[in-house]
């Protein structure tokens, strides 16, 4: 018999959204995963593990595209995506708080990837500068251009289909393919009130993490186009990252998929319930457009250290990190709720009373 082990801290830790732990039900299908070996493929690409090969057909239908791969994480398949699509000495279009160029680094990096980069910025509604996308493809050789939806460093912000409309026409006119870190894909989709396969339309590849809001314990699926996908599977490869019964993996997310995605709007509804309560402080600033389940907090004013402040607030019981410049960042999940937000926002407040 299994028996499967629990566990709740007292500490509130709203350090990230991958601290999400599996229930019961997703955890036992696990123990009814039909396995196969997926790294043994058929003359049609496909592995012969069939929770894996579901899990891939539902992540493409979802986001309308003809294929999926599974991947271990997001930076997994993040660089799958960059190296698939370049080659060592190309240059890849970022913009300069993505999450892909600042913790992954592995296309940039002189012992991997060795490919260059060139930086655009997000304007004052946290959307790409389609006039500073444009001016890179017109002067660099831009082989790819790398968008996140949501904005990991920017508290979690969304690209409107909008301005992905208006970015793939950019960027088909320069002949440069669009790859998508949807890591946090579905809170977008229910931000915008957008379908996560209109959004992704715009887009030629796009990457989803299974292991933040939705959930589950491990993985990510990279979609995009058959050929792409297809060679995609030989980079995975390349990378180490090819897997046998990895339905062990797929099972989970795929009960993710079909359970809590909605479930995502809690998390959006916690994080304000705790931003609305943090709105008069007098020594931190509030991120003010508060849109999907990650909040900013700018120390700078307070005259101490971002890592200063979350040492404090963990000795009264909130667990936060330090994210970028002068910022800490509080992330809403599974298993986070409303009391536990509101409890969150007066251990800020009583900090900022003492500061």
């Amino acid at each position: 018999m299994i028996h499967f082990v629990y566990r709740r801290q007292t500490m509130i830790d709203l350090r990230s959204d991958t601290l999400t732990l599996p229930d019961r039900p997703m955890l036992e299908t696990i123990l009814t995963a039909h396995l196969g070996d997926d790294g043994r493929l058929n003359a049609a690409g496909r592995g012969e593990d069939a929770t894996v090969n579901r899990l891939e057909d539902m992540s493409a239908a979802l986001t309308g595209k003809e294929a999926g791969l599974l991947c271990t994480s997001g930076t997994l398949g993040n660089q799958v995506a960059v190296l698939t699509w370049c080659r060592p000495g190309d240059t890849v279009l970022v913009n300069d708080l993505q999450h892909l160029d600042r913790s992954e680094k592995t296309a940039f990096d002189p012992r991997f990837g060795q490919m260059k980069k060139a930086i655009y910025h997000l304007d004052a509604n946290f959307q790409p500068d389609l006039a500073e996308i444009e001016a890179q493809c017109k002067t660099e050789k831009i082989k790819l251009l790398c968008l996140e939806n949501t904005h990991n460093y920017t508290g979690g912000t969304c690209i409107t289909e909008a301005s992905l409309k208006k970015i793939h026409d950019l960027a088909s006119q320069y002949h440069v393919p669009v790859h998508m870190d949807g890591a946090r894909l579905f809170n977008a989709s229910l931000y915008l009130k957008t379908p996560v396969d209109q959004l992704c339309q715009y887009v030629d590849s796009v990457q989803f993490c299974f292991s933040k809001g939705l959930g589950a314990p491990v993985g990510s699926v990279l979609c995009g186009s058959r050929d792409f996908i297809r060679n995609a599977k030989e980079t995975r490869k390349l990378m180490g990252g090819a897997m046998r019964q990895a339905g062990i993996i797929a099972a989970p997310a795929i009960y993710a998929l079909e359970h809590n995605i909605q479930r995502l709007q809690e998390d959006h509804d916690n994080c304000a319930a705790c931003a609305a309560q943090l709105q008069d402080l007098k020594k931190i600033t509030v991120q003010k457009d508060v849109q999907t389940n990650i909040l900013m907090l700018d120390v700078a004013p307070s005259g101490i250290t971002p890592q200063e402040f979350c040492d404090r607030a963990k000795a009264k019981g909130l667990w936060i990190r330090p994210i970028i410049n002068t910022s800490v960042r509080l992330v809403f999940y599974k298993g986070i709720t409303r009391q536990d937000a509101l409890d969150a926002a007066a251990i800020i407040r009583q900090l900022d009373a003492e500061l």
